[in-house]
C-alpha cells in the first residue's frame, strides 16, 4: 500500500514537501517521474536514471498490454524485474492513449472498444480489465480507466466525461485488492466540475488523487487555475498528481498550488530533437553557433553530458545522426528536471519557491498549445 507524509510547507502558498512510501521504496515529493512508456525511458538505462536523481518511473499499461503483453511481463517476474528498475513504478491505465491513438473506438458505459494502433486488432477495455493489467504488471501506484474530455470541449462534453469517469472509478474500487490506487479528476476547464470530480474521488478514500485532462492545448494559465481548484478540494493528507505536465515553469507553478507528483515526456523528447534545458535558458544544440564551442552544455550541471563533452561535440553528434548525442541531451534534461525538483523541495520551507517559479518560467516560457502527453 501507499503512505504519504508532509515534512515541510511553504509559508506563502499551498506547496508542501513530503515523502511517499511504496512497496518498492520511498521517494521525496514534489517528485518528477521520467516516462518509460514501453518499459524503457528512451535511450537511457536504469542506472543512468538513478544517478540523475530519479526515484520513480512512469510506464503505460496500454502500450505494454499491446506489446509484449501483461501476461508475459508477469511470467517474467513483473515490470520491475522485466525492465531492471528496482524503485517504485506508476502505471497509467491508458485512457488517454485509447482516445488519442486508437484507430477506431466505441465508448459506452461498459468501457471502450477500439482497434490497436499497431495491427488493427479489436480490443475491449473495461475498468476492471485496466486494473487487472496493471495488477499483472506489478505497479506500485495504479490509475483507473478514465475518459478525458477533449480541448476545447462543451460543458456537456466535460460533464459527460466526468460522469463516466466517476462510474468507472466506482467499478475499479469494487475490483480493487491491495493496489495503491489513485482516482483521476476530470472536468475539462470548468472549475465547478473539477471540484465536483475531486469530491467524488475523495469519497472513495484512495491512496491519492490525479489531475487528468490537462496539458491538451489549453493556455498555461487555465491549466494552473484548474489545478488550483482541484488542490483546494483534495484533502491535505493525500498526494496530488498532475498528469502529463510539463515545462519547468509549469511544474514549479503547479507545486505552488499544492501538487506533489508530475510526469512528462518533454525532457527526453526535447533531448532527442536537440533541445536542452539549462541554467541559462533553452539551448538548441543544432545551431551553427555551437560548431566550435568548447563549453559544456550547461556550466552549472555535473551530469555526464556536461562533464564529458563540449557543445561542439554534441552538435557534431546530431549533425552526423550519432545516437550518443540524443542520449546525452536526454540524460542532461532528465538531470535538469531532477535537480529542479530538489531545488523546489529545498525552497519550500524557506518561502523562496515563488521566486524560483518565476525564474524557471522566464528560462522556459510555457509551450502554449503543445501537447506534452505520452
Amino acid at each position: 500500500m501507499i503512505s504519504f507524509s508532509v515534512s515541510a510547507r511553504d509559508p506563502k502558498s499551498r506547496a508542501r514537501a513530503g515523502r511517499i512510501e511504496t512497496p518498492h521504496g520511498a521517494f521525496d515529493t514534489p517528485a518528477f517521474m521520467p516516462v518509460g512508456t514501453k518499459a524503457a525511458v528512451k535511450s537511457l538505462a536504469p542506472a543512468q536514471l538513478e544517478a540523475a536523481g530519479a526515484r520513480i518511473l512512469l510506464c503505460n499499461a496500454y502500450h505494454l498490454a499491446l506489446r509484449p503483453g501483461e501476461a508475459l511481463i508477469h511470467k517474467l517476474g513483473g515490470l520491475h524485474r522485466f525492465m531492471g528498475w528496482k524503485g517504485p513504478i506508476l502505471t497509467d491505465s491508458g485512457g488517454y492513449q485509447v482516445f488519442s491513438l486508437a484507430k477506431l473506438r466505441k465508448v459506452d458505459d461498459a468501457g471502450v472498444e477500439f482497434q490497436s494502433h499497431l495491427d488493427g486488432s479489436r480490443i475491449h477495455l473495461t475498468p476492471e480489465r485496466a486494473l487487472e493489467i496493471q495488477r499483472l504488471l506489478g505497479a506500485d501506484i495504479v490509475m483507473p480507466l478514465d475518459e478525458p474530455a477533449p480541448f476545447p470541449s462543451t460543458p456537456a462534453q466535460s460533464e459527460a466525461a466526468l460522469n463516466r469517469t466517476a462510474a468507472w472509478l466506482e467499478r475499479t474500487v469494487k475490483a480493487r485488492r491491495d493496489e495503491g490506487l489513485f482516482g483521476i479528476v476530470q472536468g475539462g476547464t470548468d472549475a465547478k466540475l473539477r471540484r465536483r470530480s475531486a469530491e467524488d474521488v475523495e469519497r472513495h478514500d484512495l491512496s491519492g488523487a490525479a489531475i487528468g485532462g490537462l496539458s491538451l492545448g489549453e493556455p498555461a494559465t487555465t491549466m494552473i487555475e484548474m489545478t488550483a481548484a482541484v488542490c483546494e478540494a483534495v484533502p491535505e493528507s493525500k498526494p496530488r498528481y498532475l498528469m502529463g505536465v510539463g515545462t519547468p515553469g509549469d511544474i514549479a507553478n503547479a507545486v505552488l498550488q499544492g501538487v506533489d507528483m508530475f510526469d512528462c515526456v518533454l525532457p527526453t523528447r526535447m533531448g532527442r530533437t536537440g533541445w536542452a534545458f539549462t541554467s541559462e535558458g533553452m539551448l538548441k544544440i543544432r545551431n551553427a553557433a555551437f560548431k566550435e564551442d568548447e563549453r559544456p552544455l550547461d556550466p552549472a550541471c555535473a551530469c555526464p553530458a556536461c562533464r564529458g563533452f563540449s557543445r561542439a561535440y554534441l552538435r557534431h553528434c546530431f549533425a552526423v545522426d550519432e545516437i550518443l548525442g540524443l542520449s546525452m541531451l536526454s540524460l542532461h534534461n532528465v538531470t535538469y528536471y531532477q535537480t529542479l525538483m530538489k531545488r523546489i523541495r529545498d525552497a519550500i520551507p524557506s518561502g523562496s519557491l515563488t521566486r524560483l517559479a518565476q525564474q524557471e518560467s522566464e528560462r522556459c516560457p510555457p509551450l502554449e498549445g503543445r501537447r506534452t502527453k505520452t
